[in-house]
């Protein structure tokens, strides 16, 4: 081991560079890295427990909470991709799987008829119901209750701060 290896921790930090100042010290990276860790982790357990409970995915739990939340329980296709954060292509297909199901239609778009968009079920609303409280104590139970009050209000304001830094990108994805 050389001796630049010899000084540097064990962090994953590059060697010292042209642009010191831009890599995370120590303890950002380790608070980074439990972020990127925790949510992974709390993601899979809400999904997993929406699939064993409910046979509902977290995404079409999402696609379900946002139909029943919109105008008439409809949105435009493209306007829910947005909504939730992912490609045309994976909500039309995860729509697709959950019209199957029973959970939502496709319907001609009511304000011009030339678009599409899904429409909440009662099937789809009554889901919904059934899973929501379960959904709700998976996130106070791995999320809320772990954390005190100030640090889950920290939490809350380092995301606003970034929401608003970053929504402008996609202000419909703000359901704040």
């Amino acid at each position: 081991m050389d001796d630049d290896t010899a000084a540097r921790d064990d962090t994953c930090v590059p060697a010292p560079g042209p642009h010191d100042g831009d890599w995370l010290d120590a303890e950002q990276q380790r608070a980074w890295r439990a972020y990127l860790v925790g949510t992974t982790l709390l993601m899979d357990r809400l999904d997993r427990e929406l699939r064993e409970q409910h046979r509902i995915s977290l995404p079409e739990y999402e696609i379900l909470v946002r139909l029943s939340e919109a105008d008439r329980h409809r949105m435009r296709m493209a306007e829910l991709a947005d909504s939730v954060s992912h490609s045309r292509s994976r909500v039309t297909h995860t729509v697709s799987r959950m019209e199957a199901a029973g959970l939502v239609a496709r319907d001609a778009c009511l304000s011009d008829g030339r678009g599409v968009e899904a429409v909440l079920t009662d099937e789809g609303q009554a889901t919904l119901e059934a899973a929501a409280p379960t959904h709700v104590a998976g996130v106070r139970r791995v999320l809320v209750d772990v954390a005190s009050h100030d640090d889950f209000a920290a939490v809350g304001g380092v995301f606003d701060a970034v929401t608003d830094a970053l929504i402008v990108g996609n202000p419909a994805l703000d359901i704040r």
